[in-house]
């Protein structure tokens, strides 16, 4: 069995400890000296931390605050900062305000909402709940998400702590700075759905849901789904792996338009129940009924005489 050791540590009044009633405690140490209590609180520490350790000693997480207000079931933090240790990446959580409750493990997060990776991914948003035991996150406001050449929007939003798998309810939008391989430059690709939307950063996909349109120069797809599968990095072999998200590219690979397709191409329509899009060579393939509707001008002199 694995054991888990959970240590708190904070300021303690008339040389007293303050006991929080938490899941897995087995240590608390003192800080600094404690303020005057609130009457709304229990007890009102200075430089409240927190911190979980998995198998064989390794911290797993920790969570820390400027000052807590200790509640039966709930301590209120001010500028939280919390960190999840993962195998490849570490994730930094930081806010203005935040709950942690005692019970449950859960952490509240509330006011300028920030996660960042090692691997370069930022998140940000106005509240946010932290199940640290699922390595969960989850909320309900609009949400920010940029990572390389990509910036990612959308209402409401679930997904992996460390941020390799998410998904995003409604009213998504992707801006993508993707890198054309014919030319090697770097082309601006706008995608935009109702939602929801699926990406895994660690297979490379992204799913869109609903009411779908991208737009590129060249193009303009309109479907019921569409499904983007990005370029892996490729990573120098003397290199360190990648970590976490970091391995998938801004290069698009592949772009699947699903049910009720629609392509504007120049002056020229397709209809259609499935267009595949590759970027290597630019060339799309229509299957399900297609049809294609080209406009030529043509200039139709006038007869002699007339």
């Amino acid at each position: 069995m694995v054991h888990k050791r959970i240590v708190l540590t904070f300021a303690f009044l008339f040389s007293t400890y303050v006991h929080l009633w938490a899941a897995e405690v087995e240590e608390i140490k003192p800080a600094q000296p404690a303020k005057v209590a609130s009457k709304e609180s229990d007890q009102q520490i200075g430089d409240f931390s927190l911190s979980g350790f998995g198998d064989k000693g390794k911290k797993s997480w920790d969570l820390a605050g400027k000052s807590a207000d200790v509640f039966s079931e709930v301590v209120k933090l001010k500028k939280v900062v919390g960190n999840n240790y993962a195998q490849n990446d570490t994730i930094n959580l930081t806010a203005d305000n935040g709950d942690f409750n005692k019970k449950s493990g859960l952490v509240h997060l509330q006011d300028n909402v920030v996660i960042t990776t090692a691997s370069g991914t930022k998140l940000t948003t106005d509240t946010l709940d932290w199940d640290r035991k699922q390595q969960m996150v989850k909320t309900l406001d609009k949400i920010n998400l940029s990572r390389q050449d990509m910036n990612l929007s959308g209402q409401g939003a679930q997904g992996q702590t460390a941020l390799k798998q998410i998904m995003l309810e409604k009213d998504v939008r992707l801006d993508i700075q993707a890198l054309d391989k014919q030319s090697a430059k770097k082309e601006k690709i706008t995608i935009t759905c109702d939602g929801p939307l699926d990406v895994d950063y660690e297979k490379n996909i992204a799913i869109f849901n609903n009411n779908v349109k991208v737009e590129k120069s060249d193009l303009t797809i309109y479907s019921d789904k569409l499904q983007v599968y990005f370029t892996p990095k490729q990573q120098d072999k003397a290199a360190a792996p990648a970590q976490g998200a970091a391995a998938v590219s801004s290069s698009i690979n592949k772009i699947v338009a699903l049910g009720n397709v629609r392509i504007l191409r120049g002056d020229n329509i397709s209809y259609s129940q499935e267009a595949v899009y590759t970027s290597l060579d630019k060339k799309i393939s229509l299957t399900g009924k297609p049809q294609i509707i080209i406009y030529q001008s043509e200039k139709i002199d006038a007869a002699p005489g007339n």
